[in-house]
Parts: structure tokens; C-alpha cells; sequence
């Protein structure tokens, strides 16, 4: 087990300090131990390696040279015990050591490297010079004719690497391997065993280099060992011991990377080319491309986890002409990383119009975030074809000889001409508004919040004068008005938040202010359609029974959903662009899903009433012969539209600048929302004007000091019915499942 600087185990411990130190191992064959205290040349070191052999014991090599051994160990009772852990590091305390720096790499090798392999694999690491003047010997892997492959017990080496790896070093592993011929086995133990010290040295530097914020030198050290990974599988394929008549492969999984490698002997008749040979993402060499006049070797390699050292591209940094147009957009890698290398290489179209071409698909790996991102539409999506380009001082991204063939959101289809490693790149563009259109929308916003400010200020001044007159103190109008409050409030708010930058205390403070009292005005205009649903088509208990449940709705339910939202995701209020919820996470859906539900039901409901009253208005036509059914139709939902929030649907459709109309729209009747209240159902509401003339009245007469003058109570005859006949304006629906009549008031039509 490691972390950091700290590595634990019951089987050796390595201990340095300013000092000196010391190297143990422990077998469990005989519960021996081995211990040997070790000399530092100085105050800083960057390798240590040892090896134990049954037959010479512990020897422990320091910068790749030997310092010290202990041939014949003793018996120790404390072997095994769970206090005495493996800790690389300094001393702090009598009995305790905790590591002071991050060790880049530890190795454990499945055999007893010589003295001069141990030199070798130190020059190598550190990438010096000295290394040319050194012949290779088989270093990685046994010889052909060596025993089998002993235990950890039997033979253990084990390195730790101190500093940072350059990525002139990793180029330079790939001279390490003798040009011999390997049998099968021998190569698919080393090629398991490279890959997995190769995904520790990438994983290791990377870390190292982005807790400095060297993040780009991560992502260039990714490129390089990429080529490393392919030159060195390269040089194995065509070192692997062939049949005379038959193709011989190698194949398998590492955590870096799935690979095959293959060598065909000349002039055998081979079909299509796919690897990997299962999965939605592969690559496929048509039969026609391959000559076969010589011997072919073929390597795979299907890559697990570097995509994910891609998270930021510049696009300057590319050879992908259209992402240079965007050149302030990052790009990313958005598959899987997949590469094919044939030798000799096959017989493939110069261009890209002709025939035989390499044909790549990648399905696409996107994060949460990132598909909201590409399924938002207010986005371009750019998704390109690419490959690692060696031809310059450092590894780049070119889409040259590639082209995007076919595919969708989810995976791609590639065409090129030329075998190498591909992945998909993605870019994310939004589509912004021109200035004109930003400063329309934003000036139609402000002027109609300000006039609906204003009008849901008297709305509300207007209901609470009129509270005592029996017409008005009934439900309907007590939800017009919290309807009207939680507007006023929201757009208050709406107009404030403009004020604060994003990112601040106060901008996020601001951000669930605004998420809460929206979701209210959604709460209050489903209270409104399920009321209106209860008058006209089915009534169901009485008004007081009722009264509860629309105060859960409109701030009880906004309640639960912000105190849930905050508690998961709190960085997600007036983070980015403005005081609202950002994308991450899929935060903004805790306000979209729930105005999404209200959109939905208040239209079933608008339809349901709508169709009683083009019902009634065919009736009333048939016997008063009345020809305006259509238009009393028409009006009544405009009436109605305000106060269900139906508007709120052009803000679905307004999501990119391919539907500007919507964007205008949206903002007019959402800006205006409280006008529409205050004027239908307050300036032209009859219900109200007659109850402002008793009111009126009522003033008139106190003002005057007229006492003991019998007012006959006041009483709308809207709520009581016609009294003779049914006129367009003052309706009465019938619910024959109920036997009692059911009013909706359509004074304002």
C-alpha cells in the first residue's frame, strides 16, 4: 500500500534520515529478517533499490550503485506485526516516522536484477547520458531459457524513485529491449509488466506535476509515453517467435491498456483487421490494405485512463483548423485513446475520397456536466477526429489525413488514410447573441419588470383595501395575491442580483433568495390551476379544506426543494456568469424539473377548461344564438394564461439564437407576467370594480356622517348566478357527479 511518501507493509521497511538509515525484508518462509544499515552519499538521494535471493541474501544498491548487503539475516519474533509498517520518509519522535516528500514510483520487479542491470535501470530512469556507452542486456524479462518465474518469497526488487521523471527518460525506455527473438509467454510477461510500470510512471510524474501546476508538462509527458508504449510494443510484435504457416498473437488486459500483438507470416491470406475484436469501439483495416509480401506484425492498443490527461487543450496548440476559429474555447478529449500500428504499413488512398481507408469508431465518454453541455442548445458541439502528431518538438493533436465520417452526440465515426493512435476530440462553443439583441432583451426585461413591480404593488395594495368586501375575501382572490407577492418579490430580486458579482457571499446569498421565491411563484400558479380545476371541472370539498394544502404547494414545497438543493449543492448558487444555479452537477435542475411538472399539469388543465367553456359557449350559441362563442373562447384563455404560468413554455423553446423570436417572447410575457394579473384580474375584473364602487359608496356614505341608513350587504351577482338566463360573460358549468353548480369567473372577458 502507498501514499505519498508513506509505504506500508509487513514485509520490508526502508528508513532514511539526515543521518543514515536502514533496509529490512522479512520471508515468511523461515519468519527470517534481514537488515542492513545503509550509507547516504549526502543529504539528498533519489533511488534506492534491493534485491534478496534466497542463495545472497539482502543487497541494497543506492543511485544505482551497490552499498551494502546482509548475506545470512536472523530470526525475528516480530515479524508480521501490524505495528511495525514499511515507512519511507524522515523520523519525528521516538517511535514514529512520517514521510516529509512524494515518491514518484515504486517498482517491484519479479526477479533479482545483476549490479549492472540495477546501474542500467538507474541511468535509464533518471535519463543520463552514460547510458549509451552501456550495452543492454536482457533487462526487463528473463532469458529464453531461464526457470520458471520464481515467487515474491524466492525473489523480490524493489525500487523507490524520488523526484520527477522527464519525458526524455521515457523516450529513452524504449532502447532497453534486446533485439532477440521471445517466445509468447515471455513477451506477454513483459508487455503486462511494462504497461503497468509505465501507467505508474505516468501516474506518479502527472501527480507531481499538477500539485506544482505544471499541468501541461503532464499532458506532454501523456504524449510521450504514448509513443514510448507503441514503439516498445512495436519492437516486441516483431521479436515474437513466428510459425512458419500460421499468425502468432498475444493478447490481454493491464489497467492502462487492452493490447494484441500479432505477427503473420508472408503471403497468408488475411481478412479485415478489428481490434479490439468485441466492443462499440474499435479499429478495422480492410483486407485490400495489407500487401502481405513480407512478413506483417500488427500491435493494439486500447487505452483506459490518459483521455483523462486531456481535460484542457488549447487549441493553439493544435493542428485542427476549425478549433483554431475558436481558439478561447478549451477542448477536450471526449473517447477513449486507441492506437493501430502495422509493419509494413498498409496500402492505403492518399486522399480521403478513395479507397481502402482506416476506419476508427469511438464511443464518447462524457461527465454529467458535460452531457448537460452538449445537450444544451445553446451550445455547439464540435466533435473532430484526431491523432498525436510526433513530428514537432512536442506531441501535438492533428486531424490531418481524418475526417469525421458519421454519429451522433455519442459516439463517432472516423475515415483516415495513415495508422496511428486517434481519439475524439470535443469542443464546446456557446452560441452567443449578438450585442443589438443582448441590450433588446435586456432592456424589454428591466422596462417590464419594472412596469410589472409597479403593477402588482397596486394588485396587492387593491385586494388588501377590498379585503372586507364578501366578493373579494374568498380563495381565489387570497391566491391571486400570494401569486402577486411572490412575483413582486422575485422580480425585486431578479432586478437586484444584476448588481452583485458572481462568486461573492452576497451573489450566492442572492441566488437562493431567487431560486426559493421562483419555485414559489411555480408553487403558487399550480395553487392556481388545481383551484381553477376544482371550480369548472370537478369540485371536491369545500374551500377551507382546501386552504392548507394550496399554502403547502406554494411555500411549502419551494421550502423542501431549496432546503435539499443547498444541502447537495451548495457551490452551485451565483457561482458562474450570474446569481443563479449553475450547470454543475445538475443543480439547475432543481428549479427546472419542478417548472417543468407545473408547466405540464397547468396545461392539461387549461385544455380541460377550455373545453367546458367552448362547450357551454356552443350551448349558450344554440339557445341565445350568440355568434361570439369563438371569440369568449379566446379570451377567456388569455384570462387564464397569466396566472398558470403557460408563457413560461417560450422559455423552453427560446434555447438557442436559431429561435430569437421565442428569446423575444419569453422575455415580453415573463417580464410583463404581473402587468397580465393586475389587468385582468384586477383593472377589468368585475368583480373587483364592483367591489370598489361599494367600497367607494362605503366611504362616500361615512364621510358624509349619514348614519342609521340600512346598506343592503353588498353581494356580487356573479357568484349567485343569472337570474334570468345564462349570458356570455356570467356562467354557470353543471357537475352531474356532484349535483352542484360550478362557477368560474370570466367577468373580465
Amino acid at each position: 500500500m502507498a501514499s505519498g511518501g508513506k509505504v506500508i507493509s509487513n514485509g520490508f521497511s526502508v528508513f532514511t534520515n539526515p543521518h543514515g538509515g536502514y533496509v529490512e525484508f522479512y520471508t515468511r518462509a523461515n519468519s527470517k529478517r534481514w537488515k542492513a544499515n545503509i550509507q547516504l552519499p549526502g543529504p539528498y538521494w533519489t533511488h534506492i533499490l534491493f534485491t534478496w535471493t534466497q542463495e545472497h541474501g539482502l543487497n541494497v544498491y543506492i543511485n544505482g550503485t551497490f552499498n551494502v548487503s546482509d548475506p545470512s539475516g536472523n530470526f525475528s519474533q516480530n515479524y508480521g506485526d501490524p505495528h511495525n509498517d514499511l515507512v519511507i520518509g524522515m523520523s519525528n519522535g521516538p517511535s514514529k516516522y512520517y514521510a516529509t516528500g512524494a515518491f514518484d514510483e515504486f517498482v517491484i520487479w519479479e526477479r533479482a536484477l545483476s549490479p549492472e542491470e540495477v546501474k542500467m535501470y538507474y541511468l535509464a530512469v533518471v535519463g543520463s547520458s552514460a547510458f549509451s556507452s552501456i550495452t543492454p542486456p536482457a533487462l526487463f524479462y528473463p532469458s529464453a531459457n531461464a526457470a520458471p518465474t520464481p515467487t515474491a518469497a524466492q525473489r523480490v526488487t524493489v525500487s523507490t524513485l524520488k523526484g520527477h521523471h522527464s519525458a526524455h527518460s521515457l523516450r529513452f525506455i524504449g532502447t532497453l529491449v534486446p533485439n532477440r527473438t521471445l517466445p509468447t509467454h515471455t513477451a506477454d510477461n513483459f508487455t503486462k509488466t511494462f504497461l503497468l510500470s509505465m501507467g505508474e510512471v505516468l501516474i506518479s510524474a502527472g501527480t507531481a506535476q499538477q500539485e506544482e501546476g505544471k499541468g501541461e508538462e503532464s499532458v506532454v509527458m501523456a504524449g510521450w509515453l504514448i509513443e514510448t508504449i507503441d514503439k516498445v510494443m512495436g519492437h516486441m510484435a516483431s521479436n515474437l517467435e513466428a510459425e512458419t504457416n500460421s499468425p502468432v498473437t498475444i493478447g490481454g488486459k493491464t489497467h492502462v491498456a487492452d493490447y494484441a500483438l500479432t505477427k503473420i507470416p508472408q503471403n497468408y491470406s488475411l481478412q479485415n483487421y478489428r481490434f479490439p475484436m468485441q466492443g462499440r469501439s474499435y479499429i478495422s483495416v480492410p483486407a485490400e490494405a495489407f500487401t502481405m509480401e513480407t512478413q506483417t506484425t500488427i500491435v493494439g492498443l486500447f487505452y483506459h485512463n490518459i483521455h483523462s490527461y486531456y481535460r484542457e487543450i488549447n487549441p493553439l496548440r493544435t493542428r485542427i483548423k476549425m478549433a483554431v476559429e475558436f481558439k478561447d474555447y478549451m477542448i477536450q478529449v471526449a473517447s477513449h485513446l486507441i492506437s493501430l500500428k502495422v509493419e509494413p504499413s498498409p496500402a492505403l488512398s492518399v486522399n480521403l475520397s478513395g479507397e481502402p481507408l482506416i476506419k476508427i469508431v469511438l464511443t464518447h465518454l462524457l461527465s454529467l456536466e458535460e452531457q448537460t453541455q452538449v445537450m444544451n442548445q445553446s451550445n455547439s458541439v464540435y466533435l473532430y477526429c484526431a491523432f498525436l502528431d510526433y513530428s514537432s518538438t512536442e506531441p501535438v493533436w492533428s486531424s490531418e489525413g481524418c475526417v469525421r465520417f458519421s454519429g451522433n452526440l455519442t459516439y463517432s465515426v472516423c475515415l483516415c488514410n495513415h495508422l496511428t493512435n486517434f481519439a475524439i476530440l470535443m469542443q464546446v462553443v456557446p452560441m452567443e447573441l449578438s450585442r443589438t439583441h443582448q441590450v433588446a432583451l435586456s432592456t424589454i426585461s428591466y422596462i417590464g419588470c419594472s412596469i410589472s413591480i409597479f403593477c402588482l404593488t397596486i394588485t396587492l395594495v387593491t385586494f388588501a383595501v377590498l379585503s372586507s368586501v364578501s366578493t373579494i375575501r374568498n380563495q381565489r382572490y387570497h391566491i391571486h395575491a400570494n401569486l402577486s407577492f411572490a412575483i413582486l418579490v422575485a422580480q425585486i430580486l431578479l432586478l437586484i442580483s444584476f448588481r452583485f458579482e458572481p462568486g461573492m457571499l452576497a451573489c450566492k446569498v442572492m441566488a437562493v433568495l431567487l431560486h426559493f421565491f421562483f419555485l414559489s411563484v411555480f408553487g403558487w400558479m399550480l395553487a392556481e390551476g388545481l383551484h381553477l380545476y376544482s371550480m369548472v371541472v370537478k369540485v371536491f370539498g369545500s374551500e377551507g379544506s382546501k386552504h392548507i394544502y394550496y399554502y403547502a404547494i406554494g411555500w411549502g414545497s419551494p421550502l423542501v426543494i431549496c432546503v435539499v438543493a443547498m444541502t447537495s449543492a451548495l457551490d452551485s448558487y451565483g457561482k458562474v456568469d450570474n446569481c443563479w444555479l449553475s450547470l454543475a452537477n445538475g443543480a439547475i435542475w432543481a428549479f427546472v424539473a419542478p417548472a417543468l411538472f407545473v408547466i405540464v399539469v397547468n396545461i392539461c388543465i387549461l385544455i380541460a377548461v377550455t373545453r367546458i367553456i367552448s362547450r357551454i359557449s356552443a350551448e349558450n350559441y344554440k339557445v341565445h344564438g350568440d355568434a361570439n362563442s369563438v371569440k369568449l373562447t379566446a379570451k377567456a384563455v388569455a384570462v387564464l394564461l397569466p396566472i398558470l404560468g403557460i408563457s413560461w413554455i417560450f422559455g423552453v423553446l427560446a434555447v438557442n439564437d436559431n429561435s430569437l423570436l421565442f428569446q423575444y417572447m419569453f422575455a415580453v410575457f415573463n417580464s410583463l407576467q404581473g402587468f397580465f394579473i393586475f389587468l385582468f384580474h384586477c383593472l377589468l375584473n368585475s368583480e373587483v370594480r364592483a367591489a370598489f364602487k361599494h367600497k367607494t359608496k362605503v366611504w362616500s356614505l361615512t364621510s358624509s356622517s349619514i348614519r342609521n341608513i340600512n346598506v343592503k350587504p353588498f353581494n356580487s351577482d356573479i357568484m349567485n348566478g343569472p337570474k334570468g338566463g345564462m349570458s356570455p360573460t356570467k356562467m354557470n358549468t353543471w357537475d352531474k357527479s356532484t349535483n352542484s353548480a360550478n362557477r368560474i369567473d370570466l367577468s373580465a372577458v
